[in-house]
Protein backbone atom coordinates (compact mmCIF):
# COMPACT_ATOMS: atom_id res chain seq x y z
CA UNK A 1 0.00 0.00 0.00
CA UNK A 2 1.03 3.66 -0.49
CA UNK A 3 2.19 4.95 2.51
CA UNK A 4 3.32 2.20 4.09
CA UNK A 5 6.89 2.04 5.81
CA UNK A 6 9.24 -0.93 4.59
CA UNK A 7 12.86 0.26 5.74
CA UNK A 8 14.59 1.25 9.24
CA UNK A 9 15.30 4.85 8.58
CA UNK A 10 13.75 7.82 9.94
CA UNK A 11 12.91 10.28 7.53
CA UNK A 12 13.10 13.64 9.54
CA UNK A 13 9.73 15.96 8.90
CA UNK A 14 10.36 19.45 7.71
CA UNK A 15 11.36 21.44 10.63
CA UNK A 16 12.49 25.45 11.03
CA UNK A 17 14.73 24.53 13.92
CA UNK A 18 18.08 24.31 11.72
CA UNK A 19 17.33 27.40 9.85
CA UNK A 20 16.98 29.19 13.45
CA UNK A 21 19.90 27.80 14.74
CA UNK A 22 22.35 29.06 11.76
CA UNK A 23 20.82 32.25 11.61
CA UNK A 24 21.02 32.63 15.65
CA UNK A 25 24.62 31.24 15.22
CA UNK A 26 25.48 34.18 12.53
CA UNK A 27 23.93 36.58 15.29
CA UNK A 28 25.71 34.87 18.44
CA UNK A 29 28.97 35.23 16.30
CA UNK A 30 28.19 38.88 14.98
CA UNK A 31 27.69 40.19 18.74
CA UNK A 32 30.78 38.67 19.37
CA UNK A 33 32.76 40.66 17.05
CA UNK A 34 30.44 44.29 17.94
CA UNK A 35 31.11 42.93 21.96
CA UNK A 36 35.03 42.86 21.61
CA UNK A 37 35.16 45.82 19.64
CA UNK A 38 32.94 47.59 21.98
CA UNK A 39 30.55 48.80 19.10
CA UNK A 40 27.03 50.36 19.53
CA UNK A 41 24.65 47.31 20.28
CA UNK A 42 26.93 44.50 20.71
CA UNK A 43 25.06 43.50 23.98
CA UNK A 44 21.64 43.70 21.99
CA UNK A 45 22.87 41.36 18.97
CA UNK A 46 24.91 39.42 21.35
CA UNK A 47 21.77 38.61 23.41
CA UNK A 48 19.26 37.79 20.68
CA UNK A 49 22.15 35.41 19.14
CA UNK A 50 22.51 33.63 22.90
CA UNK A 51 18.80 33.66 22.86
CA UNK A 52 17.88 31.92 19.83
CA UNK A 53 20.66 29.19 20.20
CA UNK A 54 19.00 28.42 23.53
CA UNK A 55 15.65 28.42 22.07
CA UNK A 56 17.14 25.99 19.24
CA UNK A 57 18.62 23.90 21.69
CA UNK A 58 15.32 23.32 23.86
CA UNK A 59 12.92 22.63 20.65
CA UNK A 60 15.43 20.63 18.51
CA UNK A 61 16.74 18.32 21.04
CA UNK A 62 13.18 18.33 22.46
CA UNK A 63 12.52 16.81 19.00
CA UNK A 64 14.97 14.15 19.18
CA UNK A 65 13.68 13.08 22.50
CA UNK A 66 10.23 12.77 21.27
CA UNK A 67 11.25 10.55 18.02
CA UNK A 68 12.65 8.35 20.41
CA UNK A 69 9.85 7.66 22.60
CA UNK A 70 7.79 7.13 20.08
CA UNK A 71 10.06 4.53 18.56
CA UNK A 72 11.64 6.75 15.36
CA UNK A 73 15.29 6.06 16.35
CA UNK A 74 14.95 2.28 14.79
CA UNK A 75 18.53 0.40 15.65
CA UNK A 76 19.81 1.41 12.36
CA UNK A 77 19.24 4.53 13.42
CA UNK A 78 20.86 4.40 16.85
CA UNK A 79 23.93 3.40 15.02
CA UNK A 80 24.27 6.10 12.37
CA UNK A 81 23.73 8.51 15.52
CA UNK A 82 26.53 6.78 17.54
CA UNK A 83 28.98 6.99 14.52
CA UNK A 84 27.83 10.93 14.66
CA UNK A 85 28.60 11.19 18.36
CA UNK A 86 31.75 9.37 17.86
CA UNK A 87 32.78 12.05 15.18
CA UNK A 88 32.14 14.98 16.70
CA UNK A 89 33.94 13.27 20.15
CA UNK A 90 37.02 13.17 17.79
CA UNK A 91 36.60 16.65 16.64
CA UNK A 92 36.88 17.72 20.02
CA UNK A 93 39.67 15.57 20.52
CA UNK A 94 41.65 17.86 17.62
CA UNK A 95 40.22 20.53 19.61
CA UNK A 96 42.10 20.14 22.45
CA UNK A 97 45.19 18.71 20.59
CA UNK A 98 45.79 22.55 19.29
CA UNK A 99 45.73 23.40 22.59
CA UNK A 100 48.18 20.91 23.79
CA UNK A 101 50.20 21.46 20.59
CA UNK A 102 50.60 25.64 21.30
CA UNK A 103 51.77 24.61 25.26
CA UNK A 104 54.54 21.65 24.00
CA UNK A 105 55.51 24.55 21.07
CA UNK A 106 55.99 26.95 24.32
CA UNK A 107 57.62 24.80 26.38
CA UNK A 108 60.17 22.78 24.29
CA UNK A 109 61.05 25.49 22.09
CA UNK A 110 61.34 28.59 24.44
CA UNK A 111 63.99 30.07 22.38
CA UNK A 112 62.48 30.69 19.75
CA UNK A 113 60.66 32.99 21.53
CA UNK A 114 62.84 34.91 23.46
CA UNK A 115 61.68 38.20 22.75
CA UNK A 116 58.58 37.19 24.32
CA UNK A 117 59.00 34.79 27.18
CA UNK A 118 63.10 34.97 27.76
CA UNK A 119 64.31 32.12 26.45
CA UNK A 120 62.64 30.06 29.41
CA UNK A 121 59.72 28.34 29.90
CA UNK A 122 57.38 29.27 32.72
CA UNK A 123 58.93 33.00 31.35
CA UNK A 124 60.49 34.68 34.21
CA UNK A 125 56.98 37.24 34.47
CA UNK A 126 55.47 34.02 36.24
CA UNK A 127 56.59 34.46 39.52
CA UNK A 128 54.68 30.90 40.97
CA UNK A 129 52.71 28.23 39.26
CA UNK A 130 49.86 26.50 40.92
CA UNK A 131 50.83 23.56 43.13
CA UNK A 132 49.30 20.79 41.26
CA UNK A 133 49.13 18.19 43.80
CA UNK A 134 46.76 20.59 46.00
CA UNK A 135 43.22 21.85 44.03
CA UNK A 136 44.53 20.69 40.41
CA UNK A 137 45.00 17.22 42.15
CA UNK A 138 41.61 17.70 44.13
CA UNK A 139 39.63 17.99 40.80
CA UNK A 140 41.50 14.78 39.74
CA UNK A 141 40.28 12.78 42.13
CA UNK A 142 36.84 14.18 41.63
CA UNK A 143 36.23 13.29 37.65
CA UNK A 144 38.15 10.16 38.37
CA UNK A 145 35.20 9.53 40.73
CA UNK A 146 32.66 10.96 38.80
CA UNK A 147 34.01 8.49 36.16
CA UNK A 148 32.97 5.30 37.98
CA UNK A 149 29.64 6.72 39.23
CA UNK A 150 28.40 7.38 35.60
CA UNK A 151 29.34 3.84 34.64
CA UNK A 152 27.51 2.46 37.43
CA UNK A 153 24.39 4.50 36.64
CA UNK A 154 24.93 2.76 32.91
CA UNK A 155 25.58 -0.52 34.43
CA UNK A 156 22.26 0.08 36.28
CA UNK A 157 20.16 0.99 33.51
CA UNK A 158 21.75 -2.21 31.59
CA UNK A 159 20.37 -3.92 34.25
CA UNK A 160 16.87 -2.47 34.94
CA UNK A 161 17.80 -0.71 38.15
CA UNK A 162 16.12 2.61 38.19
CA UNK A 163 17.38 3.80 41.41
CA UNK A 164 21.05 2.90 40.64
CA UNK A 165 20.46 4.89 37.39
CA UNK A 166 19.01 7.65 39.38
CA UNK A 167 21.97 7.73 41.81
CA UNK A 168 24.45 7.49 39.95
CA UNK A 169 23.00 10.44 38.10
CA UNK A 170 23.13 12.53 40.78
CA UNK A 171 26.49 11.54 42.47
CA UNK A 172 27.89 12.44 38.86
CA UNK A 173 26.16 15.96 38.28
CA UNK A 174 27.13 17.40 42.05
CA UNK A 175 30.87 15.57 41.18
CA UNK A 176 30.47 17.60 38.34
CA UNK A 177 29.49 21.31 40.19
CA UNK A 178 31.93 20.47 43.19
CA UNK A 179 34.95 20.64 40.03
CA UNK A 180 33.82 23.67 38.25
CA UNK A 181 33.30 25.42 41.96
CA UNK A 182 36.82 24.48 42.45
CA UNK A 183 38.49 25.54 38.95
CA UNK A 184 36.37 28.55 39.63
CA UNK A 185 38.19 29.11 43.24
CA UNK A 186 41.34 28.17 41.78
CA UNK A 187 41.06 30.63 38.79
CA UNK A 188 40.22 33.83 41.44
CA UNK A 189 43.38 33.04 43.14
CA UNK A 190 45.60 32.22 40.76
CA UNK A 191 49.02 33.64 41.02
CA UNK A 192 49.04 34.74 37.66
CA UNK A 193 46.52 36.75 34.76
CA UNK A 194 44.96 35.62 31.66
CA UNK A 195 46.65 37.30 28.88
CA UNK A 196 49.87 38.69 30.80
CA UNK A 197 52.62 35.94 28.40
CA UNK A 198 52.57 33.01 26.69
CA UNK A 199 52.20 30.45 29.49
CA UNK A 200 49.27 32.17 31.07
CA UNK A 201 47.57 32.62 28.16
CA UNK A 202 48.02 28.76 27.38
CA UNK A 203 47.02 27.54 30.52
CA UNK A 204 43.71 29.43 31.09
CA UNK A 205 42.39 28.64 27.41
CA UNK A 206 43.05 25.01 27.96
CA UNK A 207 42.51 24.46 31.09
CA UNK A 208 39.45 26.87 30.97
CA UNK A 209 37.72 25.58 27.83
CA UNK A 210 37.77 21.96 29.61
CA UNK A 211 36.22 23.75 32.18
CA UNK A 212 33.51 24.85 30.03
CA UNK A 213 32.95 21.06 28.31
CA UNK A 214 32.85 19.83 32.16
CA UNK A 215 29.93 22.64 32.24
CA UNK A 216 28.23 21.33 29.13
CA UNK A 217 28.73 17.73 30.22
CA UNK A 218 27.05 18.46 33.47
CA UNK A 219 23.76 19.84 32.04
CA UNK A 220 24.25 17.23 29.45
CA UNK A 221 23.83 14.87 32.37
CA UNK A 222 21.02 16.77 34.19
CA UNK A 223 18.75 16.51 30.97
CA UNK A 224 19.33 12.40 31.58
CA UNK A 225 18.16 12.91 35.06
CA UNK A 226 15.63 14.64 34.09
CA UNK A 227 14.44 12.24 31.64
CA UNK A 228 15.25 9.22 33.64
CA UNK A 229 12.40 10.68 36.42
CA UNK A 230 9.75 10.74 33.23
CA UNK A 231 10.27 6.98 32.70
CA UNK A 232 12.81 7.58 29.40
CA UNK A 233 15.61 4.95 28.42
CA UNK A 234 14.76 1.85 28.31
CA UNK A 235 18.39 -1.31 28.59
CA UNK A 236 17.74 -1.75 25.15
CA UNK A 237 17.48 1.88 23.77
CA UNK A 238 19.04 4.62 25.77
CA UNK A 239 21.18 6.25 23.53
CA UNK A 240 20.88 9.70 24.93
CA UNK A 241 22.37 8.36 28.41
CA UNK A 242 25.11 6.59 26.40
CA UNK A 243 25.98 9.46 24.42
CA UNK A 244 26.23 11.47 27.52
CA UNK A 245 28.66 9.07 29.35
CA UNK A 246 30.78 8.95 26.54
CA UNK A 247 30.91 12.51 26.45
CA UNK A 248 31.56 12.27 30.09
CA UNK A 249 34.33 10.05 29.96
CA UNK A 250 36.12 12.20 26.97
CA UNK A 251 35.99 14.84 29.75
CA UNK A 252 37.50 12.72 32.17
CA UNK A 253 40.63 11.37 29.36
CA UNK A 254 41.40 14.97 28.79
CA UNK A 255 41.73 16.32 31.97
CA UNK A 256 44.19 13.51 33.15
CA UNK A 257 46.54 14.79 30.13
CA UNK A 258 45.81 18.69 30.96
CA UNK A 259 46.81 17.84 34.71
CA UNK A 260 49.85 15.60 33.80
CA UNK A 261 51.05 18.20 31.10
CA UNK A 262 50.08 21.62 31.93
CA UNK A 263 50.04 21.45 36.03
CA UNK A 264 52.75 19.06 36.71
CA UNK A 265 55.74 18.89 33.84
CA UNK A 266 54.69 22.57 32.22
CA UNK A 267 55.12 23.80 36.41
CA UNK A 268 58.03 21.93 36.90
CA UNK A 269 61.02 23.92 38.50
CA UNK A 270 59.36 26.61 39.07
CA UNK A 271 58.11 28.32 42.78
CA UNK A 272 54.86 26.73 43.66
CA UNK A 273 51.79 28.96 44.83
CA UNK A 274 48.95 27.26 47.04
Amino acid sequence: MAGNVNHEYHILEPDIWPLVGSFSALVFTTGLVFFMHDMAGGYLILGLGIAGLIATFFSWFGNIVKEAQRGDHTPIVQLHMRYGMILFIASEVMFFVGWFWSWFDFALFPSELSDVIGGEFPPAAIEAVINPFSLPLLNTLILLCSGTTVTWAHHSLIHGDREGLKRGLWLTVLLGAVFTVIQAYEYAHAPFEFGTNTYSSAFYMATGFHGFHVLVGTIFLIVCLARTYKGHFTPRQHFGFEAAAWYWHFVDVVWLFLFAVVYVWGGWGAEMHG
